[in-house]
């Protein structure tokens, strides 16, 4: 069974992706949980107060259904993500400092050797501009303080990681492709997403 993730900044296009190739594959969907984490909102509108709450909920929650995530589905021999893991470490370097910080490196570092990385990961790009028309596209109230700048921050900060990611990645322009309305461009993604799991 292969697993795949899908990442990228806030607004890329992951779950949208995730669930092409979750029906293309037959495969099992996993979707983090970005909406119950009861801190998010108050985090964009006071980030220096709420960053370690909802950095420490989305770690735990992250951990806990990769652990699920890793013991299969009987009925799918595939399964894809709308996430990795290590995404929230990204995140948490750009919104914690000092003591936070070090302590959340800890907490990372017990839990990160106890998953497995998935088979092939998905890196969607695009730029902040793009990554702001989405996010104001889909609507989600708290996220309408996003600052641009952020964003830039964000989108830099994964290329950093996937640049040195140790394992297969499959890079996407997000903006130059429209996997969701154009079929010749999303039968190119699918292609290129798949080729590593068939050279395996």
């Amino acid at each position: 069974m292969a697993t795949i993730a899908i990442e990228g900044p806030i607004g890329v296009g992951k779950t949208s992706l995730t669930h092409l190739l979750a029906e293309r594959l037959d495969a099992r969907v996993v979707l983090e949980v970005v909406e119950e984490n009861p801190f998010l909102a108050r985090f964009y509108e006071d980030p220096g107060r709420w960053a370690f709450n909802v950095q420490t909920f989305f770690l735990l929650s992250r951990f806990r259904q990769s652990q699920e995530q890793a013991q299969g589905d009987l009925f799918a021999t595939h399964t894809v993500a709308d996430y990795l893991f290590d995404k929230d470490r990204i995140f948490a370097s750009l919104n914690l400092s000092g003591d936070e910080w070090a302590l959340y490196e800890d907490l990372y570092a017990s839990l990160r050797p106890r998953l497995t990385p998935p088979d092939v990961v998905v890196h969607l790009r695009a730029d902040p501009e793009v990554l702001l028309q989405r996010i104001a596209k889909r609507g989600r109230p708290f996220e309408t303080a996003i600052d641009p700048d952020y964003l830039r921050r964000l989108a830099a900060a994964y290329d950093a990681f996937f640049e040195r990611y140790p394992h297969p990645v499959v890079t996407i322009p997000a903006a130059e492709v429209d996997f969701v309305g154009s079929p010749t461009d999303r039968d190119a993604v699918l292609a290129q997403v798949l080729a590593p799991l068939k050279a395996a």
